[in-house]
């Protein structure tokens, strides 16, 4: 794994302005993946409530917009708390903070203007949103602690990036109710699945400079645990729509973005780094395969 890095400044970041490339890329602007995993239990949320197909696409514009400056923000977090061990990281030593490109004064700039674009979003919401999305900051802070604590930081990740399941249920109906609860708990299953995957490309980095992680503690044994998550995780989309009285013939659908992440599974060689990247975008599809299933069973 010597070496390999993720840090590249491609599509069209590259066409920035000089000045503005390293916090496009701090902000992983140039890397979307964050930004969709991020924005997808929400849209799972809307999709099962939204009470208008008008108000469904206003609160999905909203979160998706959201998804970018609130995920890049995270990031902005993450790399302050991190700057020292991700320069001792292959893949993470690049990042502009842990490389010098930038410093924390400017990042702070950035995260304050990141943060006040997310409250202009957050406005738009209902009151129960608003409380959510004020509450979110605390997973939010707490994640870059969590590796330093815990074996299994990506619980903790599962919490914050799984949010907007409640948060997309509040926007959509005003209150939470055991649905909103049930697609959460599916988010953080499927979200430590996959980004147990994630953090094997970190594995041997992890393991130098005494970083926790799922991979780490796991190794070898990752499938099985990939296997009760992304169950689990079908399992509770199945009681959301359940608890929802969704048509009972649209969770035969769920059989697509199931075999999608079996194919995760039998796929999964966490000596490749890139695989593991690989897999862990793939996510993408899955997120959007369980939310038009979802969406299928209220037609």
């Amino acid at each position: 794994m010597d070496g390999f890095t993720d840090i590249r400044a491609t599509g069209w970041v590259r066409h920035l302005p000089p000045r503005l490339i390293p916090y496009a890329i701090l902000a992983r602007f140039d890397r979307p993946i964050g930004a969709w995993l991020l924005f997808l239990p929400g849209l799972w949320s809307i999709c099962l409530a939204a009470p208008s197909l008008t108000s469904g696409i206003w609160l999905t514009a909203l979160f998706f917009i959201g998804a970018i400056t609130m995920r890049g923000a995270g990031c902005v977090v993450n790399d302050l708390w991190d700057r020292k061990l991700d320069a001792q990281v292959a893949r993470t030593a690049g990042r502009p903070l842990a490389s010098g490109q930038l410093k924390p004064i400017h990042a702070l700039i950035f995260l304050a203007i990141l943060l006040a674009i997310s409250l202009l979003i957050l406005l738009q919401l209902n009151n129960a949103a608003k409380l959510l999305g004020v509450l979110s900051l605390i997973p939010v802070a707490l994640y870059p602690l969590a590796k330093r604590v815990t074996w299994w930081p990506q619980i903790v990740l599962g919490l914050t990036f799984g949010w907007g399941a409640p948060e997309g249920f509040a926007a959509a109906t005003g209150h939470l109710a055991l649905p909103a609860l049930t697609l959460y708990l599916a988010a953080i299953f499927w979200i430590l699945g996959y980004d147990t995957i994630y953090a094997h490309q970190d594995r041997e980095d992890d393991a130098l400079i005494g970083v926790k992680s799922t991979a780490r503690l796991l190794g070898e044994n990752t499938k099985t645990l990939l296997a009760i998550c992304y169950a689990a995780t079908i399992l509770l989309v199945i009681a959301s729509m359940l608890l929802a009285h969704e048509h009972a013939a649209s969770y035969a659908l769920l059989i697509i973005p199931g075999a999608m992440l079996r194919r995760q599974i039998t796929r999964l060689d966490i000596q490749n780094p890139a695989l593991c990247l690989k897999l862990f975008k793939d996510n993408r599809e899955v997120g959007l395969a369980i939310a038009a299933v979802i969406l299928a069973g209220r037609v």
